[in-house]
This record gives C-alpha cells, sequence and structure tokens, in this order.
C-alpha cells in the first residue's frame, strides 16, 4: 500500500474546507462548502454548528472520494474562534435576539459583547496581562459575560461552552478536551500554569463558571495535536466516507493553522526570526520567542499556543479582506465592471499589473488616496474596538480608475497596520525579519509585493495553495504517530516557494511618508470620537 494520507480541515467564516495530503505536505485534493450566517445590525453576527458540521462532513467527503479509506492515517481540525453553545444534552440553543436555536454560534467578529469587554478591562485584573493589557469583545469570556447578563436563563441551561475548533474536535470524536490553543489564546487560561484563574471569573461577573470547577469551558486541556477520544466515532466516520477509529487531533485556530503551515518553511531561519501572518477575513501576526514579551495592545504572551515550548505575540485587525471588500462594494465604479465570471478583486489585480509591470510603482496610482481600514475597529496594536474606517482623498471622480487607486490604498493601509504591529513588537524586543504569509486575501504574488513595500518586511510564501489546510493536515501527521512532534511536521511538509523583498529609494520614503499620514489619520479618528462623543475616544 501506498503512504499515508493526512486530512486537514479548515472552517473559516464562511464555509468549510478540506484537504487530502501526503506525508510529503502535497496537496492532493480538497473540496469547499459554505454554510449560512446570519447579521443583525452591526455587532450581531451568528452561525449555526449544525450547518457548519454538515458542510465539514460533505467537504471532507468530496475531498476523499475514490480514496481508499485506509490509507487515511490522521484528521486535523482548525476553524475560526466562534463560540458555539449547547445544552447539556449537546443540542444547539438559542443564544441571540432572534430567538432561533439554530443560531447558536457567536462569530469572532461579533461585537456585541464590547461593553461587557469595556467592563473587564476596567478591573486590571493580571489575568489581563496575557491578552495585551486589554481583552477584546472577539474574545469569549465577554461573550460569556454578555449571555449570562442578557439572556440568563439560557446561560444557566447551557451545557456546554466551546470554542469552534474544539466543537468540532467532539462531534468528530466525542471527547470534550479543549485545545490549549483555544482556550489559552481566547478564554483566559493560563498555559504556563497550566490553570484558569478563578479569580478572574468571580471578579468579572462570571463566577458560576469558576465555582464549577469550570466544567462548562473545559477541564481537559491539551496540546494540539493530542489523540482525541478512540478517534472517529462511527457516526462520524459515515458521514465522512471514511473508517471509525481514525486519528483525530486536538485542533487549532484557523491563523495559528496557517502559521504552523508556514513559518517552518523558512530554511534559513528559525521560527523565531519568522512572522507568521494570515490575511484572510481577518489578518492575523503571530511571533514566537523563547521568553514572554509583554506588548500593549498585543494580544499574549501565550505559552506553547502555537509552537510548542515557544510564547506567542499575536496581533492583526478584525478587518482585512473584508475591508477590501467593504471599498469595493461602496466604490460607484464597481456595478460598472463586468468581470465575465472572475471577481472584481481579480479584475483589478490584473488592470494594476498591466499598468504596473513592476508593481511596487503601483504606490503612485495610490496618489492622494489614503485609507485606515479600521471597519471593525482596531485590533492591534491600539487594541480600540470603536475605531472607525478613514478614507481620505475622495474626490468626486467614479470611474474605475478611482476604485483601482482606492483599492491600492486599501491593501497599502492593510500594509501600514502591519508595520505598526512589527513596530510595537520590536519596541518590546520582539523582532522578526520575515513575514511568512498565507489566507486566501495575499494569494496574488502581487498583493504580496504590495505588503511588502507597505510592511518594510520580506514576505515569503511557500510552495503549498492552501497552507491553513496544510497546518490542519500536519495535526492529523502528529497525532497518527508519522510526525513525532509538530516541529516535525513543520519540517517535513513546508517549503519556501518565493520571498517577495520591499523595494528600496523613492519608493521606501514614500512608504514611510504615507505610514506617518496613516498614524495621523488614526489619531484625527480619535479625536474626532472624542469631540463628537458618538463613541469612546
Amino acid at each position: 500500500m501506498a503512504g499515508p494520507l493526512f486530512i486537514g480541515v479548515d472552517v473559516g467564516t464562511g464555509s468549510a474546507r478540506a484537504g487530502l495530503f501526503d506525508q510529503t505536505g502535497t496537496l492532493l485534493a480538497s473540496h469547499k462548502t459554505p454554510f449560512p450566517i446570519w447579521r443583525e445590525g452591526g455587532d450581531i453576527v451568528e452561525q449555526s454548528s449544525a450547518a457548519i458540521w454538515t458542510a465539514v462532513c460533505a467537504s471532507v467527503r468530496q475531498t476523499v472520494a475514490g480514496t481508499d479509506p485506509a490509507r487515511v492515517a490522521g484528521i486535523g481540525f482548525d476553524a475560526a474562534c466562534s463560540l458555539v453553545v449547547l445544552d447539556r444534552a449537546g443540542q444547539p440553543m438559542a443564544i441571540g435576539p432572534s430567538g432561533d436555536p439554530a443560531r447558536n454560534v457567536i462569530v469572532w467578529m461579533d461585537h456585541r459583547a464590547t461593553d461587557q469587554a469595556e467592563r473587564i478591562n476596567a478591573t486590571g485584573h493580571p489575568v489581563l496581562d496575557y491578552v495585551g493589557g486589554r481583552i477584546s469583545p472577539e474574545m469569549q469570556t465577554p461573550k460569556l459575560l454578555w449571555l449570562a447578563e442578557t439572556m440568563p436563563e439560557a446561560f444557566a441551561r447551557a451545557g456546554h461552552f466551546l470554542d469552534l475548533a474544539d466543537f468540532l474536535t467532539w462531534a468528530a470524536t466525542g471527547s470534550l478536551a479543549r485545545s490549549a490553543c483555544t482556550v489559552t489564546c481566547k478564554w483566559t487560561y493560563l498555559a504556563h500554569e497550566q490553570r484558569w484563574d478563578a479569580s478572574y471569573f468571580h471578579q468579572i461577573g462570571l463566577g458560576a463558571l469558576a465555582s464549577e470547577d469550570f466544567a462548562r469551558i473545559g477541564q481537559t486541556i491539551v496540546q494540539p495535536g493530542t489523540p482525541l477520544g478512540a478517534g472517529l466515532t462511527p457516526e462520524a466516520a459515515a458521514e465522512m466516507g471514511l473508517r471509525p477509529g481514525t486519528p483525530v487531533g486536538a485542533g487549532l485556530i484557523d491563523a495559528h493553522a496557517g502559521g504552523i503551515a508556514t513559518v517552518g518553511a523558512a530554511r534559513d531561519a528559525g521560527p523565531e526570526a519568522v512572522m507568521a501572518y494570515v490575511f484572510g477575513t481577518s489578518a492575523c501576526t503571530m511571533a514566537s520567542s523563547p521568553q514572554p514579551h509583554f506588548v500593549p495592545g498585543i494580544w499574549g504572551p501565550y505559552h506553547s499556543a502555537m509552537i510548542p515550548g515557544l510564547w506567542l505575540s499575536e496581533g492583526g485587525q478584525s478587518a482585512a479582506g473584508e475591508a477590501i471588500a467593504q471599498i469595493i462594494a461602496t466604490h460607484p465604479a464597481s456595478a460598472q465592471i463586468r468581470t465575465g465570471g472572475g471577481s472584481i478583486q481579480d479584475h483589478l489585480l490584473s488592470r494594476l499589473q498591466a499598468l504596473c509591470p513592476d508593481v511596487s510603482q503601483a504606490v503612485d496610482l495610490a496618489g492622494s488616496r489614503m485609507v485606515v481600514p479600521d471597519f471593525l475597529g482596531n485590533r492591534a496594536p491600539h487594541a480600540d474596538p470603536h475605531a472607525g474606517a478613514v478614507l481620505s482623498g475622495l474626490g468626486m471622480d467614479r470611474g474605475q480608475g478611482d476604485l483601482l487607486g482606492f483599492y491600492v490604498a486599501g491593501l497599502y493601509g492593510i500594509g501600514y497596520g502591519l508595520r505598526q504591529i512589527i513596530e510595537a513588537q520590536a519596541a518590546q524586543g520582539v523582532t522578526p525579519h520575515l513575514v511568512a504569509i498565507s489566507g486566501g486575501a495575499g494569494a496574488s504574488d502581487a498583493v504580496k509585493q504590495l505588503l511588502a513595500d507597505a510592511s518594510g518586511l520580506p514576505v515569503m510564501d511557500t510552495d503549498c495553495p492552501e497552507p491553513v489546510l496544510l497546518g490542519a493536515a500536519m495535526l492529523g501527521a502528529v497525532t497518527s504517530g508519522h510526525a513525532a512532534t509538530l516541529g516535525d511536521a513543520m519540517a517535513a511538509m513546508s517549503r519556501e516557494r518565493a520571498r517577495f523583498h520591499p523595494a528600496g529609494g523613492r519608493i521606501a520614503a514614500l512608504h514611510d511618508r504615507r505610514a506617518r499620514a496613516f498614524a495621523l489619520l488614526q489619531q484625527a479618528d480619535r479625536v474626532a470620537r472624542g469631540l463628537t462623543g458618538a463613541a469612546p475616544a
């Protein structure tokens, strides 16, 4: 029989994807299945765990069609850090104003708990030192506090609160073990001390969880890739077209799966020198170091949350690819573009490259246009959920050339945000000198060059077209014993494809000036909010 195969499953904001990989990390097959999402107002975003699981099983089944299930040695899951709520029988239950029990997932980008996050931050509890000093409404304890305060009967009736990745491994195996990645990064578990801090939960108003010895949020915490239960249950295996008992490893947050799939590919640099950058709907930066570094506005430090034994500093933005989509959708010229089946972004990238064979020259297309893409607040380094987007340089031009200029300026805005994170971390001793990119919004070589120019660091990508799926598949290699450690899987299954260096000279100097203008516009937004009182400054 030929060598072992591994499945990686990635659940993002709008779809579930599965990929089949061999032991060298080569992608053999993949499939994507969408699932619904509900949005209400500007804050509430919900999904269905049942619909997500159905999409996961459909994607795996299609991916392994025609493959001998006996060759599938292990499976790993990653997911966006959304909150799944189940009752004591493991069934979905309503967690929002709709009252619909099918809508039992509070999506990561949901900001309903902004007030709760502010009040938690006002406590100044020492646990907050390990989330960059300020907790985000995207994290789980503010959301749990919202549920406890707003829907107390539902909070009391709930039997299980799970991060989405942990829900997936529970659905696959029946194990309620939580991944150290999820609970450390999003639930305030202190991995370096291997404990929850009961005083934090009592102080913020979630003492009920501590009083029950954290049974509903996780009593068994394991490292990513740890084998769970007896592997796939017969029911899950039948839905996926796999064998019962196929090993399943504890999962990862989606961004962290992209991180482990890319940072090991730079053979000339250790993981401490490489910042993982996942550029999708949102953006996430992850820098590793042997010692903890406390960086204001940067999540963490988290111990062993991505690479075992190393501390993780995590930044990023809530709106990245979503911000670019918003810029395009609100420009009048977007209605004029006929793409012939492709996306408007594909059209804009094609036009950019036709006008600028040297992509770094695209800074001239941006002209005086500036975009601060904080449509969903600023996650890092300002930890300001009330921040708003700022577009400067707007005129009366409604043509495609103006849209292209703002599209480029929007990508640069993402890059200047990345630059700010790099600079904030460098001030505290975290100094990676290479960015390893993954995520669908950064798939284009032109986008990688634009980000390198704006951030000021080289950007590297790998030869795998689906690095986040590869990271999940690495968990399958570890849980099945075909890789002794996650580090071994990283070394064996990922390879560098290309490196994009920032332009120098005139272009570098222009980006330095634009980055200063970017910071001034952010400051103007804070001042304007203070003057108008519309949102906290």
